[in-house]
Order: structure tokens, then C-alpha cells, then sequence
């Protein structure tokens, strides 16, 4: 069971890294990590693919700082309730799709599926790359997973 710190509501870098508060769910916070963040995908998605890439690029640098703070500050490596590295993996995972509500939920999942399974080589930089870059790092290695996996399922269909 995810029990949330305190912090979360009033420390403005805990908030962030716990994805605006989603991540204090006692129950699946990477789910609804992931979940959360699909308006502001749906929000993104209208910027030309330049600034998308530049966007999740910042985001990705300051959820390093994010998460590595937040851990650091909880005494806890990678607190399941630390979310923000789900919200850039599935930012990731969607990048260049079109947006419909269908391409959203069916990017929720294929993320969710190598984000939880973690095969090779993500299950190793997880368990070997510590700090804000280790908590992230698995993440993004899961979206590329399931971008192929997206990219793959529209040039077939």
C-alpha cells in the first residue's frame, strides 16, 4: 500500500514529483500517475513535434531533479507515490500520435504493460541506476518500448 507523505500537499517539489498529488493514492500510483497525465498529453499534443521533443526534454532534466530531491527528502529510493517519471514515460511514448481519445488509452496501456513488466533492459536499469536519473531512466526505457509498439500498431493498421 502507497502511504503518501504529508509533504506532498505543501512542499511545491513533492507535489511535482508525486504528478500534482496523483501519486498519493493508497492504491496502483503509477496507474494513476499514468492517467494523469494524459490531459496534459492531450493539452501537447497540438504543438508542432519541435516543441513537443523540447518540451518532454525539459521535463525529463527536471523530473531528475524532481524525483532525485523528492527521494532524497523521503529518505526513500524511487516511493512508488513518485510519478512524474510515468507522466514523461507515457509523454514519451506518444510522441508523434495524433491525438484521439482511443490513441490515448491505448497508449496508457501499452506503457503501463512494459513499465510493470520491465523486460530486458529496463528490470536492469532499474535495479542498478540510482538517483532522479535511476528513477527516470527505467521509465523511458519503457516508453520506447511502447513507442515502437505504437508506431508498429499504426503502420499496420
Amino acid at each position: 500500500m502507497n502511504r503518501a507523505p504529508q509533504s506532498v500537499w505543501h512542499r511545491p517539489v513533492h507535489f511535482l514529483a508525486f504528478g500534482f498529488g496523483s501519486g498519493a493514492v493508497p492504491f496502483a500510483p503509477g496507474t494513476v500517475g499514468t492517467l494523469a497525465a494524459i490531459p496534459f498529453y492531450w493539452l501537447m499534443s497540438e504543438l508542432p513535434l519541435g516543441w513537443y521533443l523540447m518540451v518532454v526534454a525539459i521535463t525529463f532534466l527536471w523530473g531528475v531533479w524532481l524525483c532525485e530531491k523528492s527521494s532524497r527528502d523521503l529518505g526513500v529510493h524511487d516511493h512508488s507515490g513518485i510519478v512524474w517519471d510515468e507522466f514523461v514515460g507515457y509523454w514519451l511514448t506518444m510522441t508523434a500520435v495524433p491525438f484521439s481519445w482511443e490513441a490515448a488509452l491505448w497508449g496508457f496501456v501499452v506503457f503501463r504493460v512494459f513499465d510493470v513488466f520491465k523486460p530486458w533492459p529496463i528490470r536492469w536499469a532499474d535495479r542498478r541506476v540510482a538517483g532522479g536519473f535511476g528513477i527516470m531512466i527505467d521509465d523511458v526505457l519503457a516508453s520506447a518500448y511502447a513507442w515502437s509498439t505504437m508506431h508498429l500498431w499504426f503502420w499496420l493498421h
